[in-house]
C-alpha cells in the first residue's frame, strides 16, 4: 500500500515509485486517464509532480479541463501539479529558428532557404519532440524542481520508437561522421551526444524509471501489452507493472451484452501470457461515467486491490435508456463505395476506436462485392491479421512494417545511389542510411507507393492513431513542398499530397467512440486535415452502447452517455456519418466483420 499524507492508495503502480513512471499500451486503453490519476494522487500525498504528454494528439488537458501547452503549466485545481504537452510543431518551430537564426544576414538567401526547406520534414519534427523529451529525462537542471515525472505517452507503437531513439541516436553519434543535417550544426553534437547517453542510462535503470503496461481485459490488448513488454526488455527497461483497466464487474443483471464482455474477458485473463501474467499487477473497475475532471480521474484509483481484483464500483440505477435513436449504418456508406472501381479510402482517428476493425470490415465486403482491394496499415503496432482471422477472397493484405521498409529503403540506395561510388563513397553513404531518419524516408516511401496503388483498385489504409498520422500527413507536405521547388514552371507533376486532396481519389473516415474525448479529437483532426485541403468523406462512430439496447444498469449508464458526443459529430462532422452498435460477439473474421453491416 502507498500511504503519504494521510492518502491511501492499493496499488502496484505506485508503490516505491522512482522518479520516472511512464504508462504506456495500445490505443483507447486509458493511459490518459491513469496518468492523470496517478499525478494527481502523488500531487495530493504532498509531492511536487511534473505530467508529461509525449503523445501528438494529447487531450492531458481536456481530461484535467485545463489548457496546457508546450510549457511547464501549473494546474491550479491540484497544488503540486505541473503539467506539459510536448507539442512537435511548436518544437519543431523552435527548433528550426534555433538553427536559422544565426544563418540570417550570414549566408546567401538561396542556401538559407535550402537549410530551412532541409528542417522542414517529418524526421525534424520528431527529433525536436524528442529532444525535449530526452532533456527530461538527462538533464537534471530540466527536472530538479520535481519528485516524480509521470509520461503519458503516445499508443504503442510511437512510444516504442520514441524509447529507441536513445539509444539510436546514441550509437549513430558514436559511430561518428554521419549527414547531420536532421540534428543540426555539428557543432552541437558534443551535448546531443551527452544528452543521449544520459536518456538511455535513466531508462535502463529501475531506480529511476519505472513503466506501467496498460491493457484491456481483452485478447488484443493483452497481446500488445506482451509484444511491448519483450521490446522493452530488449532496450533494457526492466521495472515494469501490468495496469488492467476497465474490467466490466458482475452486477448479476443478466444481460446477455454484459455477460457476453464478462467472459470476454475472463477467457482473455486466463490466457495471459506467463511473463506478462508474473508482472505485479493492478485490476482497475469499468466507471459508470465519464473519466473528465480532476475529482473524477482520481476517483479511478480509489478502493483498487492490488493484483487481485477491483472493488464493484458504485451502481448506477438506470435501468431503461429510452427511445432509440436511428442512424445511418455502415451498409449506406459502403454501398456509396461500392459504386466506384478504385480510390484510397484512409480510415483515421484516436487509438482504440476500431479503425483496424473498420477498415477491415470495409475491405472484406467490398471483395465479397468483386472488387480487387488491397488492405494495409501505417500503425507500426497494428495486426490485421488478428481482425481477418485467416485469408480473404479477393483481398490482398499488407504491413507498412517500418524495420522491413527501413532495409528495403537502404538496400535500394546502396544499390542505386552507391553504384558508381568508390569504397570511401559507400561507406560514407552507408554511414547516412544508419541514421534514425532514414526510417521515416522509407516509411513515407512506402506509404506513398500504397497511395499510387489506389489509382487501379481499392486500397483501405488502416491508420496509425492520430498523433503519428499527423506526422506522416506533414512528410507528405514537405516532399510536395520539395517536388515544386525543383519543379519548371509549367511542368506537370503529381505528388502523394495532390493524391489526398483529390476527393475523387482519396477518401477519409474518421472513425470515433460515441465518448467525449475520441470525438473532440476527431474533431480536431478534422480541422488539421482540412487545413492540409483534405476534406473528410465520412464519420463511423463505433461500438455504441445506446445502439445494443443494453439492460445492464452500468451499461444502461454509459449509454445514456453517448448522446452529447454523437450529437456533435451529426452537427459539425459533415453530411455523411454511420453508427456502429456495440455487438455480443466479437468482430473477428468475415463473418465476424460482416455482422456490422446487419
Amino acid at each position: 500500500m502507498t500511504t503519504t499524507a494521510g492518502l491511501d492508495v492499493t496499488i502496484s503502480l505506485l508503490t516505491d515509485l522512482p522518479k520516472h513512471l511512464f504508462l504506456t499500451g495500445k490505443g483507447g486503453v486509458g493511459k490518459t486517464s491513469i496518468a492523470c490519476a496517478s499525478a494527481v494522487h502523488l500531487a495530493r500525498s504532498g509531492r511536487r509532480v511534473l505530467l508529461v504528454s509525449t503523445d501528438p494528439a494529447s487531450n492531458v488537458g481536456q481530461v484535467l479541463e485545463t489548457r496546457i501547452g508546450n510549457a511547464v503549466t501549473p494546474v491550479e485545481a491540484v497544488p503540486g501539479l505541473w503539467a506539459l504537452e510536448i507539442d512537435p510543431e511548436a518544437a519543431a518551430d523552435a527548433y528550426r529558428e534555433r538553427i536559422v537564426s544565426p544563418l540570417r544576414g550570414f549566408v546567401p538567401e538561396a542556401e538559407l532557404a535550402s537549410t530551412i526547406e532541409q528542417l522542414s520534414g517529418a524526421c525534424t519534427t520528431e527529433i525536436a519532440s524528442f529532444n525535449e523529451f530526452a532533456d527530461l529525462l538527462a538533464e537534471p537542471s530540466a527536472t530538479d524542481g520535481f519528485d516524480h515525472i509521470v509520461f503519458d505517452t503516445a499508443p504503442t507503437g510511437h512510444t516504442i520508437r520514441l524509447l529507441q531513439l536513445p539509444g539510436s541516436w546514441t550509437g549513430y553519434l558514436e559511430a561518428g561522421k554521419g549527414d547531420a543535417s536532421c540534428l543540426g550544426p555539428l557543432a552541437g553534437l558534443d551535448k546531443q551526444r551527452t544528452v543521449y547517453a544520459g536518456a538511455v542510462a535513466a531508462l535502463s535503470d529501475p531506480a529511476l524509471t519505472r513503466l506501467g503496461l496498460v491493457c484491456r481485459a481483452q485478447a488484443s490488448a493483452i497481446a500488445e501489452a506482451e509484444r511491448t513488454r519483450g521490446e522493452l526488455a530488449a532496450i533494457g527497461v526492466s521495472d515494469l507493472r501490468l495496469v488492467v483497466n476497465a474490467i466490466m464487474p458482475d452486477t448479476g443483471s443478466g444481460d446477455p451484452l454484459a455477460q457476453a464482455v464478462l467472459r470476454r474477458e475472463s477467457k482473455a485473463m486466463r490466457s495471459m501470457p506467463p511473463g506478462l501474467a508474473a508482472l505485479p499487477r493492478d485490476l482497475l473497475p469499468l466507471q459508470a461515467t465519464s473519466l473528465v475532471g480532476v475529482d473524477a480521474v482520481a476517483g479511478l484509483l480509489d478502493s483498487v486491490t492490488a493484483g487481485v481484483g477491483p472493488a464493484d464500483p458504485v451502481q448506477p440505477q438506470a435501468t431503461a435508456i429510452g427511445e432509440a435513436p436511428s442512424y445511418l449504418t455502415l451498409s449506406a456508406l459502403v454501398d456509396e463505395l461500392a459504386a466506384l472501381d478504385h480510390g484510397l479510402v484512409m480510415v483515421m482517428g484516436k487509438g482504440g476506436v476500431g479503425k483496424t476493425t473498420i477498415a477491415a470490415a470495409l475491405a472484406v465486403e467490398l471483395a465479397r462485392r468483386g472488387t480487387s482491394v488491397h488492405l494495409t496499415t501505417t500503425d507500426p503496432a497494428a495486426h490485421l491479421d488478428e481482425a481477418l482471422a485467416g485469408e480473404v477472397a479477393g483481398l490482398d493484405v499488407s504491413r507498412i512494417d517500418p524495420v522491413e521498409a527501413t532495409f528495403a529503403y537502404r538496400e535500394r540506395v546502396m544499390r542505386t545511389k552507391g553504384k558508381g561510388l568508390d569504397e570511401e563513397g559507400r561507406a560514407s553513404l552507408e554511414e547516412d542510411l544508419r541514421s534514425p531518419c532514414t526510417e521515416e524516408v522509407a516509411v513515407f516511401q512506402a506509404f506513398a507507393k500504397a497511395v499510387s496503388e489506389a489509382s487501379r483498385r481499392f486500397v483501405i489504409m488502416d491508420t496509425a492513431p492520430t498523433g503519428h498520422t499527423l506526422l506522416l500527413m506533414d512528410a507528405a507536405g514537405s516532399y510536395h513542398r520539395e517536388v515544386a521547388r525543383q519543379m519548371a514552371v509549367g511542368q506537370n507533376y503529381t505528388t502523394p499530397l495532390m493524391r489526398l486532396q483529390d476527393p475523387d481519389y482519396t477518401r477519409v473516415i474518421l472513425t470515433a467512440l460515441p465518448e467525449t474525448t475520441p470525438v473532440l479529437e476527431a474533431l480536431e483532426l478534422q480541422q488539421d486535415l482540412r487545413r492540409a485541403g483534405i476534406e473528410p468523406w465520412a464519420w463511423v462512430v463505433n461500438q455504441s452502447l445506446a445502439s445494443a439496447r443494453p439492460t445492464d444498469p452500468l451499461l444502461v449508464e454509459r449509454a445514456r452517455l453517448e448522446a452529447g458526443p454523437i450529437a456533435r459529430v451529426i452537427e459539425e462532422g459533415g453530411a455523411r456519418y454511420a453508427v456502429v452498435p456495440y455487438l455480443v460477439d466479437e468482430p473477428v473474421g468475415a463473418e465476424g466483420l460482416g455482422a456490422l453491416f446487419k
